[in-house]
């Protein structure tokens, strides 16, 4: 039977009537919302060309520069502290205003999510792990992993000191230079996501990967060994591989979709397929008869076994650990890389700091010990607050939220989110700001943390239920790290007299490293 023509005509009207209505409906409830709370529209960074492609060759010409921050501190000095940009026909508002930061991060978590642009851009490395899940999948990952940096692991000072010995040995003492940034890299084991112009890093260093795997495995891959495996030296390249590539897809946004690397592919499959020796190593412990029995109290804390008595799904498993592992070395190693970048460059703050590690009487500090080395935390609070290792994050609103203010001609009106805008926090200048830190916001002054209470002026490591879980492994590894360099040797010697310049990968690091020479005690 043939359907009549005006058929589909009456259907066609039907279907776009329903539409305008729909769209119609939504436009009263949105204008509703709006007079509801008081919402004006923040300042708006003016295009000059069409679909803000000025705007674009702004960014990439600072990222190129490795100068993307200071041209977004920039940005906020020209139009306050919350401003609103359309890129492509799509719409962020920025904000470095402490109130709307713990709005989105606390007060109204729940109207927020990390966005589907950066979950689809992590997933092939991590997952759905806690660094990439939102609602329930997030909550069952949050359960997971947060109970195991509890205070007793996180206060091992012993899973520190033996990666710590082996940087110790590749420092030169001879006075020539080396590459302290590098070396961090190595050692140790970035929680963000950035914006999607973001370029990447030449150069990637090793050191905190060492303790993290062993924190994580139970086995370090040990590249700062003489004697380290192919296997593990192969690893830690793909991994950085991977997360090069990781950084570019979320550079390139929606077009990640569209991302096809045979290099990223490879990297991210022996990566996981490295991570998954241990998982099942794990696993069969964990289903073994006689699990349990061993009477070995000395054992040290491993984070994969801690994780398998919660669930021995090899994927799941997997997932959380590249998480943990990801966040982890990169947070750390930036952080001491800046510390010893300043303390290059300042002698006042190297012997301030060297003075109070004397008091130790050249014995290995411990957890107690660290916690009640003032000057030292002053240190890594300035540095954190100054060179914050993730400068910029961002949330994807869920549904028709608001911000208390930034709107109006003044700034102090509430601003309306529509559900689905990006609303982009940049740390870096927010804790530049001479509200919170005074006149002198952009000098390193440890001084400034006696009396200094800068709330939600500083989120050096997120805030609200996604704060980092491991912020007290990664501040507890750095303290240690710089104390124990500290009491190897007398002073420090600047040997790139280079100014800061970012490399921004997934985390913000020094382009040029840290180049120094170290005379020994």
């Amino acid at each position: 039977m043939v359907v009549p023509i005006y058929v589909y005509s009456i259907l066609f009207a039907v279907t776009t009537v329903l539409l305008v209505a729909r769209k119609a409906t939504r436009l009263i409830e949105k204008r509703k919302y709006i007079r509801e709370h008081g919402c004006q529209p923040p300042t708006t960074l003016r295009n000059r060309l069409p679909f803000g492609i000025d705007r674009i060759r702004e960014m990439l010409s600072a990222a190129r520069e490795k100068r993307f921050q200071e041209m977004m501190q920039g940005r906020y000095l020209q139009t306050g502290n919350t401003f609103q940009s359309t890129i492509f026909g799509r719409s962020y508002i920025f904000t470095i205003d402490p109130r709307n930061v713990q709005t989105v991060l606390a007060l109204k978590f729940k109207d927020f999510d990390l966005g589907d642009n950066r979950n689809y851009a992590f997933r092939p490395l991590l997952g759905q792990g806690i660094f990439c899940s939102d609602g329930p999948i997030w909550e069952h990952s949050r359960a997971l992993v947060r109970p195991n940096f509890i205070r007793n692991q996180v206060a091992d000072i012993n899973v520190y000191e033996a990666h710590v010995s082996n940087l110790l040995k590749l420092i030169p003492c001879t006075g020539s230079m080396v590459d302290l940034q590098d070396l961090f890299f190595r050692m140790v084991p970035t929680y963000i996501t950035l914006p999607h112009i973001y370029t990447l890093a030449d150069e990637r260093g090793k050191q905190t990967i060492d303790s993290a795997t062993e924190f994580l495995f139970g086995e370090s891959v040990h590249t700062l060994a003489p004697n380290h495996s192919a296997a593990a030296a192969s690893f830690a390249a793909d991994f950085n591989q991977a997360q090069d590539g990781l950084a570019f897809r979320i550079r390139i946004g929606l077009l990640a979709k569209f991302h096809r690397s045979s290099e990223f592919v490879g990297a991210v499959r022996r990566s996981r397929a490295y991570v998954d020796q241990f998982v099942q190593k794990a696993i069969r412990l964990r289903q073994s008869p006689d699990h349990g029995e061993s009477k070995d109290t000395n054992q040290h804390y491993v984070f994969l076994h801690e994780l398998s008595k919660q669930t021995v799904d090899a994927t799941e498993l997997a997932d959380q650990l590249l998480n943990i592992l990801l966040a982890g070395r990169d947070t750390t190693a930036s952080l001491l890389s800046m510390v010893f970048f300043t303390l290059a460059r300042r002698q006042d703050v190297w012997k301030n700091l060297k003075t109070e590690v004397d008091l130790l009487d050249g014995r290995r500090p411990s957890f107690t010990d660290l916690k009640g080395m003032t000057y030292l935390t002053w240190v890594l609070n300035e540095t954190l607050r100054l060179y914050p290792v993730v400068p910029t994050n961002i949330r994807m609103a869920n549904k028709d939220t608001y911000l208390p203010v930034g709107g109006g001609p003044d700034g102090k009106s509430p601003v309306f989110v529509p559900k689905g805008m990006d609303v982009v926090y940049t740390t870096y200048s927010m804790h530049r700001l001479q509200s919170v830190y005074g006149p002198d916001a952009e000098e390193f002054r440890p001084e400034r943390w006696d009396k200094l209470k800068p709330g939600w002026g500083y989120i050096p490591f997120n805030g609200g239920p996604r704060i980092c879980v491991g912020q007290q492994f990664a501040l507890t590894e750095a303290g240690y790290t710089t104390v124990r360099i500290l009491q190897e040797f007398k002073s420090i010697e600047l040997r790139d007299p280079e100014p800061w310049m970012e490399a921004l990968t997934l985390t913000m690091a020094s382009k040029n490293g840290v180049k120094v020479a170290m005379v020994p005690v």
